[in-house]
Formats: C-alpha cells, sequence, structure tokens
C-alpha cells in the first residue's frame, strides 16, 4: 500500500495535511500508513481512496495492472494473517466492486461503517457479524448482505481459521436505504 499511496498523493498535488483534512484522520496516522508502519481498516481506505480518486483495493497493491480481468489463486491468499484484509484483483482498475478475504480475530474490534454496501460470504470456519448490537452467527456457507453504514465488526467463533469474503460496493453519493439481512 505504501508505495501506491505516497505515489498518488504526491501526483495529485496533494500534501499529507491536505489529505489528513479531506479524509478526517491525523497527518500523523496518513504518515505512519505511507510507511507501512499501520495498516487501515477498510472503512479507513474507503476515506483515502476517495480523497484520492482511486478504487480502495488499489491502495492494497503495489502494483495496479490496469487490465480488467483477474485470476487470484488461492496459494496467493495463503499466509492471510489474522485480522488481517487481504485485496483480491487488486490491479483490476475502474471496478465497482471492492473483493477482500478477511481472517478474523477472535475478538471483535471496533465498530467500523463506511458508504455504500457490504457483502459478507464464509467460505471456511465460523463468525459473529455483529450489526450494530445484532449478532449474527455465520458459518461456513452463509453471508450477509447489508448496508454498510450500519456500524459493523466480525470476529472468529471456532478454533478452525476462518475465512470470510468481503465485497464492498460503494458508490459515492448514492443514498441507501437497504436494512440488514442476512442469508443462511
Amino acid at each position: 500500500m505504501t508505495a501506491l499511496l505516497r505515489t498518488v498523493r504526491r501526483q495529485r498535488g496533494l500534501t499529507l495535511e491536505a489529505v489528513a483534512e479531506q479524509t478526517g484522520l491525523t497527518k500523523s496516522y496518513l504518515s505512519k500508513v505511507e510507511r507501512g508502519l499501520n495498516v487501515p481498516s477498510i472503512s479507513v481506505a474507503l476515506k483515502i481512496s476517495r480523497a484520492l480518486g482511486v478504487d480502495v483495493s488499489q491502495l492494497f497493491s503495489d502494483e495496479p495492472s490496469g487490465r480488467h480481468t483477474a485470476v487470484t489463486r488461492a496459494a496467493d491468499l495463503d499466509g492471510t494473517s489474522a485480522g488481517r484484509y487481504r485485496a483480491i484483483a487488486a490491479g483490476v482498475l475502474g471496478k465497482t466492486m471492492s473483493p477482500f478475504l478477511l481472517v478474523p480475530d477472535f475478538d471483535f474490534g471496533d465498530y467500523r461503517d463506511h458508504t455504500g454496501q457490504e457483502f459478507t460470504f464464509v467460505h471456511s470456519g465460523a463468525i459473529e457479524l455483529d450489526l450494530d448490537g445484532n449478532v449474527e452467527l455465520l458459518r461456513s456457507g452463509d453471508s450477509c448482505y447489508f448496508d454498510a453504514s450500519v456500524p459493523h465488526r466480525i470476529r472468529s467463533v471456532t478454533a478452525e481459521t476462518s475465512k470470510v469474503l468481503v465485497v464492498i460496493h460503494d458508490v459515492p453519493g448514492v443514498d441507501l436505504e437497504c436494512h440488514p439481512h442476512c442469508h443462511d
């Protein structure tokens, strides 16, 4: 993320102060992200991507390909550590969806919220998805589609490594009126 973030910011003629002002983040935090000392959550990465005018998943790729097709092999996603998001198809430009692989921690983190919609599919293991206090247990094969402006957080609840596909669709300026609805 660091190389692209710094490069795009400089190409746009933006200072850290300007990006901090547009995102509501501190200059210090943004500097740490650029230097690889902090990895932002998806909601924070969305703020940064909007300020820079790039697709959020591109911030997780050091080499955007400009291609319209991307194949991601399972081996490319092996080694994703707990609590980390791994961008899928990060190099594809002009996407309207941003897919990630998440290996959630065992503890709930802070609530996150962002614009757009989110689709969560449990590939393996089991998780609890907390949608503003409404906790849903999702097992392998279960999914949930929800308005991402609802404060949400995820945690793993099984000894087996949980792997979750998270797809974000963010259309700036569109007011969403969907309600949390999970599918078994």
